[in-house]
């Protein structure tokens, strides 16, 4: 076996070893070549080679996002580190375990006028679990902040760094360990409800007649199928899922923004639970946002075992427990309640879905169209990646096959590293996998591309509307140069080329009868990815979503 020389970099390895840390994502340089010799010469690691650090950390999210377990991303030493942040941040919020070495220069040649030197320590403090400022020589003391540092990432699904100084030479190798690390196991509590809390909040429960609960974005089965029976059949429960929640089960409302935005002030006060109930990530819908904000239900309470986000301004409880087991124990306790909450939301629900059919039926070509015709092509079993602004948004308003796990860095909800993420989760997950995605977002990360990793049957839908075509749908768009140029970022690009340099299949789009026949082509070819490029008239989007909206009353 060859091992870098530095025993520094010795510990770090060999920890990561033994915590199972096995995915090892590495941009090439010279500061971190200790790392690099000791993770490619080790068999058991898996390791990927991404030049780009931005779309390095994205590619490892998305590993991550889909084995639930940390995955690394090593660079070198200046602003390299820096270009990890995008990643870093998206992992805080979404919650997925991310572990970040970077190579430094000793500190002794900080802030002198070295080269490639930056203030590397604490570079992530606003946004990170664990900083492990490590010091140049290995001990103990380094071995228990780098335990620390992956313990967290584990237990708290989040981003940790670890920066770690090595002075030249950085290639020298031996061949046996210098280092007997020191391994900090990871302690885990089994977390139950205090019966005291039981019996305050089904007391509350059961004399409450209205209950929603709300589902952000959440992990595919991971809810029991029990749990989903008990709560479809209680009449007094509405169940609502967005796209990303992968919650599935034909009494539960998704498509949220269909269903309200035709509301009067009479049907949002109908509508105002007693309780609210949520968990999962970050809620899409900016509708029912707004609406959980004016009209406050009386208790509001989030199931997540690390954070309690008070989204509505009305937060009452945090139960820090997974859902399952939240529901599990707390579930047995609830008695049935006659209501027709449920029952009047369904009715709306099903008179929304005939307007909406109705619409469908009679657009010109459009994204609106687009996507009506996509999001029913998806192969059943498959994973689907979705871009940010206007594409998740769209995704909202149509069902998706209950088969089809979905995924987006709603995190931050950033255009950034879309395409990285869907191409590091489709390496991990081996599944069918279709990225729809915007043109701005996908230009913006189209050095995604720049990556051998990219699975065979990996297929990306682009949708180009010449443009950011979210900013058409805001208030405030105004047809002038101003807009055109700064906000909406006009063009008239096409991913063609960028297609042909980096081997993809391409086709393209701009009508319902191309359209059609290019999907049945886009999804019959396996021999290596594809893309797909839609193109649609800018200037006729806006006025088709809004339209929805105002026609579905």
């Amino acid at each position: 076996m060859i091992y870098p020389k530095i025993p520094l970099a010795q510990s770090i390895i060999q920890i990561c070893l033994d915590k199972g840390v096995k995915n090892i994502v590495i941009s090439p340089g010279s500061r971190n070549a200790p790392l690099t010799i000791g993770f490619v010469n080790n068999p058991e690691f898996n390791c990927y080679s991404i030049v780009d650090e931005r779309c390095a950390a994205f590619f490892a999210l998305g590993i991550a996002q889909q084995i639930q377990k940390p995955v690394a991303v090593v660079c070198t030493s200046g602003s390299a580190l820096l270009n990890y942040y995008p990643a870093f941040a998206e992992a805080f919020y979404s919650q997925i375990p991310l572990i970040v070495i970077s190579a430094d220069r000793p500190q002794s040649k900080i802030d002198i006028g070295d080269g490639q030197t930056i203030r590397q320590e604490n570079v992530f403090k606003n946004h990170c679990l664990y900083n492990a400022n490590l010091t140049e020589e290995a001990c103990i003391e380094n071995d228990l902040k780098i335990n620390r540092a992956i313990n967290k990432a584990f237990a708290k699904k989040g981003p940790v760094h670890i920066n770690a100084p090595f002075e030249e030479p950085l290639y020298q190798t031996v061949s046996k360990l210098d280092v007997d690390v020191t391994i900090l196991d990871l302690a885990k509590k089994k977390k139950i409800i205090a019966i005291d809390d039981i019996v305050e909040f089904t007391t509350i429960w059961n004399a409450s007649k209205k209950k929603l609960i709300l589902v952000g974005e959440n992990k595919p089965n991971e809810i029991d199928a029990k749990i989903i029976e008990l709560l479809a059949h209680d009449d007094s429960v509405v169940v609502m899922t967005e796209t990303t929640s992968n919650l599935h089960h034909p009494t539960f409302l998704n498509n949220i923004d269909t269903i309200i935005t035709p509301f009067s002030k009479k049907d949002f006060e109908d509508f105002v639970p007693d309780i609210l109930i949520t968990f999962g990530g970050m809620v899409v819908s900016k509708r029912i946002k707004a609406f959980l904000r004016q009209y406050k239900p009386a208790n509001h309470w989030h199931i997540d075992p690390l954070r309690g986000y008070d989204t509505f301004g009305r937060l009452t409880k945090h139960f820090k427990l997974e859902p399952n087991s939240f529901f599990n124990q707390f579930l047995p306790f609830t008695i049935p309640i006659q209501s027709d909450y449920k029952a009047s939301l369904q009715k709306t629900a099903k008179l929304r879905k005939a307007k909406h059919d109705e619409y469908s039926g009679k657009i010109p070509f459009s994204d609106f169209k687009v996507f009506g015709e996509i999001i029913p092509s998806l192969p059943q079993d498959s994973m689907l990646h979705l871009g940010n602004s206007s594409t998740i948004r769209y995704a909202q308003l149509f069902d998706i096959n209950p088969s089809i796990e979905v995924f987006c860095n709603r995190g931050t909800s950033g255009i950034d590293g879309s395409t990285s993420t869907a191409i590091g989760a489709a390496v991990a997950n081996k599944k069918q996998t279709v990225l729809i995605t915007g043109d701005i977002s996908f230009l913006y990360d189209s050095n995604a591309l720049w990556n051998e990793y990219i699975p065979k049957n990996f297929k990306i839908i682009l949708i180009n509307n010449g443009g950011g075509g979210i900013f058409r749908i805001l208030p405030g768009h105004d047809e002038t140069p101003v807009f055109n140029t700064f906000f909406e970022t006009s063009h008239c690009l096409t991913v063609e080329p960028l297609a042909k340099m980096y081997g993809f299949e391409y086709s393209t789009a701009s009508d319902e009868t191309s359209l059609a026949t290019s999907l049945k082509a886009f999804y019959a070819q396996n021999h290596k990815p594809c893309i797909l490029e839609i193109f649609t008239p800018t200037r006729v989007n806006d006025a088709v979503l809004l339209q929805y909206f105002k026609e579905l009353d």
